[in-house]
């Protein structure tokens, strides 16, 4: 049985709002990193192909909202000419035979669980309780300091820390940070273009993990969100699966989060 509601449209402006985030981020901190890092992005008809060979994650190092053959053409070649370990994205139940074609043509093979993509209405009258972990924004002046813990957050070398620290403020971003007391324990962050806006870079301390954070982050943004005045708020996780337990999907449902479509990730 589909675990899954069949009746959750699928729309490209899911992908599409992911991608501009991405875009943003580097047009934010393209100037702040070495260019020994070799960061560098393009944009493709609303997606991209985005490089950072040092990353160990595969959201700075993928093809993303690229589904005609003629454009994945032109982001293969882009990308082909990149370091590092490099992935396309791609919901492969609305793929058409066509671009199915083209990832057989290019002997790609699938990697990992992939990804879920989860939607929510972002209407504040219907946000649950945030818990007891107390948020609160990024100050200007700790820019440096959300950096550093979401490269520790992710296992980012600590000098990619300017990646994350140049969306500090930034317009169209709003960072927030889950308290212990006063010392910021967690991270996350949420990006807003139009009617949409884009969730990510939610990472907690090892050691107050698994008690709120992430849920009270969620619920900042939600409200950041409904202030802003957009419709819906997408994110992303590991896609679920009854052989592993997957928290931070099991904590956006909880949020309201429904399940839109799985992007596979395909290695190039």
């Amino acid at each position: 049985m589909d675990p899954y509601p069949s009746d959750v449209p699928r729309s490209a402006n899911e992908d599409a709002i992911e991608a501009k985030a991405f875009i943003d981020l580097y047009q934010a901190a393209r100037q702040r990193l070495p260019g020994e890092e070799q960061f560098d992005c393009i944009s493709i008809h609303g997606g991209c192909a985005i490089s950072l060979p040092r990353a160990p994650a595969i959201g700075l190092n993928r093809i993303l909202g690229v589904g005609v053959p003629e454009d994945l053409d032109e982001a293969y070649a882009w990308m082909s000419n990149k370091a590092g370990n490099r992935f396309l994205q791609i919901n492969m139940d609305a793929a058409s035979d066509e671009l199915r074609h083209w990832i057989e043509a290019k002997g790609l093979r699938a990697y990992g669980p992939g990804w879920a993509k989860l939607r929510r209405d972002a209407s504040a009258g219907s946000l649950p309780p945030s818990g007891d972990v107390k948020t609160r924004k990024v100050r200007r002046d700790e820019a440096e300091l959300f950096g550093a813990m979401m490269c520790a957050g992710f296992g980012f070398p600590e000098n990619l820390a300017a990646l994350w620290s140049s969306i500090v403020r930034r317009d169209g971003w709003s960072c927030f940070f889950a308290l212990d007391g006063e010392i910021p324990v967690g991270t996350g962050a949420m990006f807003a273009s139009g009617s949409f806006a884009w969730l990510g870079g939610g990472t907690t301390v090892p050691s107050f993990r698994n008690r709120g954070a992430q849920k009270a982050l969620i619920h900042a943004r939600l409200q950041e969100g409904a202030v802003q005045g957009v419709s819906n708020i997408v994110v992303e996780t590991e896609a679920p699966s009854p052989e592993k337990v997957n928290i931070s999907n099991a904590n956006l449902a909880k949020m309201g989060f429904v399940h839109c479509y799985n992007r596979s990730n395909f290695i190039l």
